[in-house]
């Protein structure tokens, strides 16, 4: 007893040397990790104000090794497959540029940048619609799906099984029936609930597969999500855009806010681009090989409209972040306006120092994002950053109606992005993300008018309304700025 009195006595005397050499042992790793400063500075923070619990979530959410091992893997195998790809496709795609060079002198060192980083390939045989909120989406949808001759694919970040939700797997089951391939692939975290009917859907023959599976051993890889929205139908029509398969993205139903958001429907040679990139996934979800058949790949016989348009596609496992460095580029060569509209604004240096310098030459920059967000700690980040751009006489806009999800960008009324990418770091650098690059002064016209109406139901972000706040508001918003980088 005497021994173990000792024992005790001597640990309640010197417990904080351990936990001292353990935090210590943390810090130096964030810091010798050579990440990205504000991101580290954020780490330490939360190592060193909550002790235990930081390093925790430091295991768990922090150690980049975790992330470089399991992604280095997957980048090395997309680059392997996209290599035999961009071989067989290149023929396709490479008259492609010079023409756009000429018709599209705009996009045309956007294209550029994305076939010298073998990130996309660029079109211009397409027709492209522009669907605003889920009612104009979802009905198109269901349609080309119950058209379907050969193939279906999705790869959504979120799918629900609500009244929606429930008629979609109704009718794909339907579908099998019919004797169409259906593969659906769907974020493991996004989806948490739907995943739990794989085994059920794949008795129906439908192909599911769950990407990125969130075990105990992989919390670590947790952080990393699929949050693309991509569905391909017989290889010629392919959506993009903000739009998940759940109900409350549609104003059709009885839902508790009204929700706006963006989604294209795409026919043409670009839809080729969104067959590549799912086939991909497919292939690192289900750790098979998947044979590249032309019949995945259809010719369209028609001449559609001259629509230059391509896509700009990230991941974890890229050490560049192709999607911002797109952004940025359309924006520093902006003439006269940038309209950009995101649910989530929580910028790069690089991003918002692009917005800095395009105000100073003298564009339009306007920022469209809600007024009340769905997450507390993400919205107050948000605001944290938006007084700087007021400084710099940048008008911003705070949706009011409802919830605004929509992530796009039109530029001088010629260019416009739409996809899953929104205007934060977890976008440009985390998740699988993509968006949609077209050159149309027609989509950007439809863009810009419906910008116009949701600028009429949104406050105006100033210094005097940002001043006005609660300074507990402030204080909080400035708390969560500081660890931004690791919303």
């Amino acid at each position: 007893m005497e021994n173990w009195s000792l024992l005790f006595d001597f640990i309640a005397k010197w417990y904080f040397i351990p936990i001292a050499i353990l935090h210590i042992a943390v810090i130096l790793t964030v810091l010798f990790e050579n990440r990205n400063p504000e991101k580290a500075i954020a780490w330490v923070m939360v190592v060193t104000f909550l002790p235990g619990v930081g390093i925790g979530l430091y295991y768990f959410f922090g150690q980049e090794f975790r992330k470089n091992k399991r992604f280095d893997q997957i980048e090395q195998k997309f680059a392997k497959d996209s290599a035999r790809i961009w071989n067989e496709m290149k023929s396709v795609f490479s008259n492609q540029i010079d023409e756009i060079r000429k018709t599209s002198p705009e996009l045309a060192q956007t294209f550029q940048y994305l076939v010298n980083t073998k990130n996309s390939f660029p079109t211009s045989n397409n027709q492209v619609d522009l669907l605003i909120n889920g009612e104009a989406k979802f009905p198109k949808l269901i349609d080309d799906i119950k058209r379907a001759q050969h193939h279906i694919h999705l790869e959504y970040y979120i799918v629900e099984e609500d009244d929606f939700g429930k008629m979609l797997m109704n009718l794909l089951v339907e579908k099998v029936e019919q004797g169409i391939e259906v593969r659906l692939l769907v974020d493991a975290f996004g989806s948490s609930t739907f995943t739990k009917r794989q085994d059920y859907y794949r008795s129906k023959g439908i192909e599911f597969e769950i990407m990125l599976p969130v075990r105990f051993h992989s919390l670590a890889n947790s952080n990393y999500r699929d949050h693309r929205k991509i569905a391909v139908i017989d290889g010629v029509i392919g959506y993009a855009g903000g739009i998940n398969l759940s109900q409350k993205y549609s104003n059709d139903y009885a839902n508790e806010v009204y929700w706006r958001d963006t989604s294209a429907r795409i026919y043409g040679d670009a839809v080729k681009v969104l067959q590549v990139q799912f086939l991909l996934h497919w292939q690192l979800a289900s750790e098979t090989d998947f044979k590249y058949d032309k019949v995945y790949f259809p010719e369209i016989s028609q001449t559609l409209e001259h629509l230059p348009m391509t896509y700009a596609f990230s991941s974890p496992g890229k050490s560049i972040p192709y999607t911002m460095e797109v952004m940025i580029n359309c924006i520093m060569n902006a003439k006269k306006s940038v309209k950009l509209c995101t649910p989530y604004f929580i910028p790069t240096d690089e991003f918002r120092t692009a917005l800095f310098v395009a105000k100073s030459k003298g564009i339009e920059v306007e920022l469209m994002l809600p007024y009340q967000g769905d997450s507390y700690v993400v919205q107050s980040a948000s605001m944290s950053f938006l007084k700087r751009l007021a400084e710099r006489n940048i008008k911003i806009f705070m949706y009011q109606k409802g919830f605004i999800h929509a992530k796009t960008i039109s530029i001088d009324g010629q260019t416009l992005f739409v996809g899953s990418t929104n205007l934060d770091t977890r976008s440009f650098l985390i998740n699988f993300e993509f968006s949609a690059i077209m050159n149309s002064p027609e989509l950007c016209q439809i863009h810009d008018q419906q910008f116009e109406t949701d600028k009429k139901m949104s406050k105006m972000f100033t210094i005097d309304y940002w001043e006005n706040q609660k300074w507990y508001k402030k204080a909080f918003a400035a708390l969560c700025r500081l660890l931004s980088p690791l919303l």
